[in-house]
């Protein structure tokens, strides 16, 4: 893959970059209606792959949130059309990476010297390059190491990215701009503290110790004496990328142990720790020689406040929703049910949710789960482009933190679906109430 000699920095060349693509996307849609005029039965994929290309390759070039937002999405299956889901996956790891010369800038504004006098080896040339940041392979004193990088400019264009990128995700996600305005916000907060190389390295001590009495599992040692606010340097795991580990043809029960594995780190999280890490694309995962799973970045994480945990999980694990009284009182906690809803809005909200709920909630609800079946993910898919459909949905509604969590669960699910995977699914039961 061809490296990348620099980054647009100022917000006018960013600005220049995005109106290019606008141009470019418009041009798309003219050469579309062309054809159209010509072959009526003309379908869209062929403009759904031109706009994905055109956009994945300049978010690709803009590094940072712009292209962590194209992330995002790539790993929800049901919001964009396949062209896209399939184009914006390659920034989980496969973003063009920079080159050498800015590598070496880096290393010397944040420690005064370049690798070579850090290091006994640095190879200039990165193994992995995603949203953020990209990855070395070094040594020193006989220990193979991981080097993870921050591009340049990425912390100080958060905030004027997303305003950019808005209009792409209007026509993208459908979203009221209420509902954007909320969804962006949120995703600031947490871009805010995923370019903060010292909070990360804070956190994946952290949670590293946590979580490591889960079977299975295994996480890199870090260095935070050769870390910094733009570096992180931590023990180099081996292992293949999802995508890889598949190629291999695994057999059934390694997918199994690899997938309890993960429904135990996300579901430990989530309900004792109560922060979650909260980026489950493939790209953070390994599969290591000796059938563990290894977990590289903790970037993002997200806290679960009391006030969403209980309502919102008490719905997925309980027969909580066959009280309707307190099914309205955890949806209006949730903001999934408005104070100025009438009678009829209240009983439509409560019937779509309790549907969509019921449908999330299935595996847990049982003490195994085959997340290979594909009717279950079909019922999911299909549910959520039917009410994406209808305009009652098209207001803001529900609490911030069902962007992260929803997310999180639903990435998992992806991943368990991938793998093909059998869990057991009451491992780490989620903490309950029945009233509210």
């Amino acid at each position: 893959m061809k490296e990348q000699n620099s980054i647009p920095a100022s917000k006018v060349a960013r600005s220049a970059k995005f109106v290019g693509t606008g141009i470019k996307i418009g041009g798309n849609y003219i050469k579309h209606y062309s054809k159209k005029l010509f072959n009526s039965e003309l379908t869209r994929d062929e403009l759904n792959e031109d706009n994905a290309a055109d956009i994945y390759n300049s978010l690709s070039q803009l590094k940072g949130s712009a292209l962590k937002v194209a992330q995002m999405l790539s790993m929800d299956k049901n919001i964009l059309p396949k062209a896209y889901t399939e184009k914006f996956s390659l920034s989980q790891y496969s973003a063009p990476p920079l080159s050498g010369p800015l590598i070496m800038q880096t290393f010397k504004k944040n420690f005064g010297k370049t690798p070579d006098k850090i290091f006994d080896k640095f190879d200039l040339k990165s193994t992995n390059a995603a949203s953020i940041g990209q990855v070395h392979k070094a040594e020193l004193n006989g220990t193979k190491l991981a080097v993870k990088i921050q591009y340049p400019g990425v912390g100080n264009s958060i905030s004027s990215d997303l305003k950019l990128i808005k209009p792409f995700a209007f026509r993208l996600l459908g979203m009221s701009e209420k509902e954007l305005d909320i969804y962006m916000r949120e995703v600031e907060e947490r871009l805010v503290e995923e370019t903060d190389y010292e909070l990360e390295v804070k956190n994946s001590l952290e949670f590293s110790k946590a979580c490591a009495d889960i079977p299975n599992l295994v996480f890199p040692t870090y260095f935070e004496e050769l870390s910094g606010p733009k570096i992180i340097t931590m023990s180099w795991l081996e292992g293949q990328h999802l995508k890889e580990f598949l190629l291999t043809n695994p057999s059934q029960e390694l997918r199994n142990s690899i997938g309890q594995a993960l429904w135990d780190f996300y579901n430990f999280q989530q309900h004792e720790l109560r922060a979650v890490h909260a980026d489950p694309h493939p790209g953070n995962f390994l599969i290591t020689p000796d059938g563990k799973l290894g977990i590289i970045d903790f970037g993002c994480i997200k806290e679960i406040p009391d006030d969403f945990y209980y309502p919102f999980f008490s719905t997925t694990s309980t027969d909580l929703l066959d009280n309707r009284e307190e099914t309205i009182k955890a949806f209006r906690a949730l903001e999934m049910i408005l104070p100025k809803d009438d009678e009829k809005q209240i009983e439509f909200y409560y019937q779509n949710y309790k549907q969509m709920i019921s449908l999330f909630a299935e595996p847990y609800m049982t003490g195994e789960f085959d997340f290979s079946q594909t009717a279950f993910f079909e019922s999911l898919y299909s549910f959520g482009e039917k009410i994406s459909k209808m305009p009652e949905f098209k207001q803001a509604r529900g609490v911030k933190h069902f962007i992260y969590i929803n997310r999180t669960n639903f990435g998992l699910y992806n991943i368990l679906h991938e793998l093909g995977a059998k869990v057991k699914t009451d491992t780490y039961k989620p903490h309950v109430k029945l009233e509210f």
